[in-house]
């Protein structure tokens, strides 16, 4: 899986990014068929916000999180997209 982070008004640190390639490569366990996801990383004013595309065969999925702290926006990220990949995954197998 190619795992692209970049940031939007935010300097990414390597722990942000160690923290953020950590918490999304669990999504990986529950779907193998994931080609690349991109993930953008975001500050405006008060709002952290942290949003991912992932790409799978036949379906491309998308989330967004937002918080007051960034590290909590990515908690929510990953959150949604574990029920997204396990709900692709379901309709993938019942065809």
């Amino acid at each position: 899986m190619q795992m692209t982070i970049s940031g939007h008004h935010v300097e990414l640190t390597s722990a942000l990014k160690d923290y953020t390639a950590s918490k999304l490569s669990k999504v990986e366990r529950h779907f193998d068929h994931i080609t690349s996801m991109q993930v953008i990383l975001s500050v405006d004013k008060l709002v952290q916000k942290a949003e991912a595309v992932i790409r799978t065969s036949g379906a491309k999925l998308f989330a967004i999180a937002e918080s007051e702290d960034l590290y909590a926006a990515i908690d929510a990220l990953s959150d949604k997209l574990d029920r997204q990949i396990v709900r692709h995954k379901e309709k993938h197998q019942m065809h």
